[in-house]
């Protein structure tokens, strides 16, 4: 059994952008466990409607809760738009969003000068970035731009080449032209295509622009949080990373492995039902600090704690084997 500040930490997205984000927290706060669901079965929820974005939301935060986790992070920028108040009030733990740690990176990076975001339609709309930069700077003005294409050539793994640079300046010539300086990644799938990103924003404002990455900023913020809180984690060994998934496509690995930065092994993934109840304080991950017995994920279709990884205190860090899956349903 571990304690609380030793449980693990919850990170949920649409799909598999929020990899983004998980990638930043390892590298900052590498001594945390961490479990990601990524609803790779209904991306993206920038599309949907409010009510059914929390509906969602809702779900994909019980499966963590379940899993033990002592916080949530909400690695979306539509959730964190839409759903994030009602999480807070429904959730008894805390719930940590992108969109305020993003608004804050890029006040300090604007100096004043308009901020551009580019983001989901549902991000977009709901008008969360220009509230949050106006909590924080009100002489700052905001443009917004819905650049839903980025998201599927992201999922695609289609990030580099003539056809992301073209869907780039497509959108990103309107925020250009309303006299953006910087450009908030307002969605963490974008983080894949920066590169083309920065190019065509140099390009069309002849020089080159301060682009946002709204996962580190995320990182920065939780872990500080964590400390604040008491809630950091007491071990020094890395931390494990258990990936569940609601649909495992063909191109899985290959997407997953460019979102995190390191192997993932999706074939032969494991596929089992959420578990509808879990002792918040028993470890997800199966590792040499928790009974196997004790882990919802210690199953023939979970996470192997054999690995490498597992014998230095980290399921799921090998380089030779990569990080494990499990497919669930909601």
């Amino acid at each position: 059994m571990t304690s609380h500040r030793d449980a693990p930490l919850g990170v949920f997205d649409s799909g598999l952008g929020g990899l983004t984000v998980v990638r930043a927290l390892r590298e900052r706060c590498p001594a945390e466990d961490i479990v990601y669901l990524g609803d790779t079965a209904r991306v993206p929820y920038g599309t949907r409607s409010p009510e059914t974005v929390v509906r969602y939301a809702l779900g994909c935060a019980r499966v963590l809760i379940g899993r033990g986790v002592k916080a949530i992070v909400v690695a979306c920028n539509t959730v964190s738009a839409v759903a994030i108040d009602m999480l807070r009030v429904e959730l008894d733990l805390p719930v940590l969003g992108v969109i305020l740690p993003g608004a804050r990176a890029a006040v300090a990076a604007s100096r004043g000068a308009t901020i551009g975001v580019l983001g989901t339609a549902g991000t977009i709309a709901s008008g969360a970035y220009p509230r949050a930069v106006a909590s924080l700077s009100t002489r700052t003005e905001v443009a917004g731009q819905a650049a839903p294409l980025l998201v599927s050539l992201a999922e695609e793994g289609w990030v580099e080449g003539e056809v992301p640079r073209l869907v780039a300046r497509r959108y990103l010539e309107p925020l250009i032209g309303a006299g953006a300086r910087s450009v908030v990644l307002g969605c963490t799938h974008f983080p894949l295509l920066r590169s083309s990103i920065e190019a065509e924003a140099a390009a069309l404002a002849g020089g080159p622009l301060p682009v946002v990455d709204s996962a580190s900023a995320t990182a920065e913020d939780v872990a500080s949080f964590l400390v604040e809180r008491g809630l950091a984690t007491s071990r020094t060994a890395p931390g494990g990373l258990a990936l569940l998934v609601t649909d495992l496509p063909k191109s899985f690995a290959a997407v997953a492995s460019r979102f995190l930065g390191e192997p993932v092994v999706a074939d032969g993934a494991g596929r089992s039902p959420a578990p509808a109840t879990a002792s918040p304080l028993a470890s997800p991950l199966a590792s040499p600090l928790a009974s196997p017995l004790a882990s919802p994920l210690a199953s023939p279709t979970a996470l192997s704690a054999a690995s490498p990884g597992a014998e230095k205190g980290g399921v799921g860090r090998s380089a030779t084997q990569g990080v494990d899956v499990e497919q669930i349903d909601l």
